[in-house]
């Protein structure tokens, strides 16, 4: 009885053992691989050809060097903005708040070579500093930036960019972007038509 007693002891150390040291693993398919690091802020890139404007989010963006700013982003070449910016050589990175959530969305179901997305989707266009594509008010971040290397566009889609003037509403940026404010929290997109905001600010 007691080594009976003793085997089923055994049996759930091993239990326990597997359940909280070993946790399962699943495979993820590579096609759905990028999921589990696309969560960067979803950003609208603005760009313009022949006084035109047009909006495209993009969640595929981040920052490679310090001084001066760079940042790499991938733009898809289907895009009208990825022609646009080929031609034109550069845009404005502009960060949404999560309360726009709806219209980012739309802006990225929608073309703009036919449609004025500013207009359509009730977005207001205010002039940048040193490009020619304007940024969005309602946004809470803009980046003017003007492409310096587009070497890897026609393979990967990707461009790099220098960011040659920088602004953001009036206290969002503090010690660090307060994306745990209310009304500063960023857009992160997960797939389709989901996304999340991040919640509260962490200290290891």
């Amino acid at each position: 009885m007691l080594a009976h007693a003793g085997n089923i002891a055994n049996f759930w150390r091993q239990i326990n053992y597997y359940a909280i040291i070993k946790p399962m693993k699943v495979k993820v398919s590579l096609d759905k691989a990028y999921r589990l690091l696309n969560f960067g802020p979803t950003v609208l890139v603005t760009s313009q050809i022949g006084g035109k404007p047009n909006i495209m989010p993009v969640a595929w963006n981040m920052p490679v060097d310090f001084d001066p700013p760079k940042v790499a982003i991938c733009i898809g070449d289907q895009s009208y903005t990825f022609h646009i910016v080929r031609k034109t050589g550069e845009f404005v990175i502009n960060i949404p708040p999560a309360s726009i959530m709806k219209k980012v969305f739309k802006c990225g179901r929608t073309s703009g070579k036919k449609v004025d997305k500013f207009k359509k989707f009730g977005l207001t266009a205010i002039p940048a500093s040193k490009v020619k594509p304007p940024m969005i008010k309602e946004c809470i971040g803009h980046l003017e930036c003007k492409v310096i290397d587009e070497s890897m566009a026609e393979k990967y889609n990707i461009f790099i960019v220098q960011v040659v003037a920088c602004s953001a509403e009036k206290g969002a940026l503090q010690k660090f972007f307060r994306v745990d404010k209310g009304r500063f929290k960023t857009l992160h997109h997960l797939t389709g038509n989901l996304f999340f905001a991040p919640g509260k600010v962490i200290k290891a």
